[in-house]
């Protein structure tokens, strides 16, 4: 059996009052964990950045680093070179076309001229490189080995090692004696 209802008999309920209850709550609190989310991501993009310039500064001192020590040890292999004076450098390029000394044998001098030739070549490829080689009259006989770079690629220039300011040429100075 089945039981139907009159319309006249079904009773709706009164409408709920909603008129004290704040709407649009949730929006607000999404849009400032948006806020607050994009400042922590701006924040993280500003560490890897930083990070990127620390690891190229690093970079840029080792191989300058590593620059001095092979010029020392292409002197160390050229004695005689080195009591002639033929490793004296300034800053200015070397001039000339050196001897490939790797397929003919060389004379002392035209080593010495290869070898400031090849550092020279390496040191271009550090952002405004430039290599210099100072000797000092002995006993012992002494060398500066000084190799300078632009850290911060701004164009700029210095002879001060260290460097005189944070826009000056940064360095690094290897002194040994033979």
């Amino acid at each position: 059996m089945y039981l139907i209802k009159r319309t006249s008999d079904i009773v709706t309920s009164p409408a709920k009052n909603f008129g004290n209850k704040q709407q649009g709550f949730t929006l607000l609190e999404v849009l400032i964990a948006l806020l607050v989310l994009s400042i922590g991501l701006l924040g993280l993009a500003a560490l890897q950045t930083t990070g990127l310039r620390s690891n190229e500064m690093a970079s840029m001192r080792t191989t300058s680093t590593m620059l001095a020590y092979d010029i020392t040890d292409r002197m160390r292999a050229n004695p005689q070179g080195i009591l002639d004076g033929d490793y004296v450098i300034d800053t200015d390029p070397v001039t000339g076309t050196p001897t490939d000394c790797t397929s003919t044998d060389c004379t002392t001098s035209q080593l010495a001229n290869y070898d400031l030739d090849q550092w020279k070549v390496a040191i271009a490829t550090l952002p405004g490189g430039l290599g210099e080689i100072t000797q000092t009259a002995g006993p012992p006989l002494t060398h500066t080995v000084t190799v300078r770079w632009d850290q911060n690629r701004t164009g700029a220039t210095g002879t001060t090692c260290p460097p005189a300011d944070s826009d000056d040429l940064r360095c690094f100075r290897l002194i040994f004696a033979e």
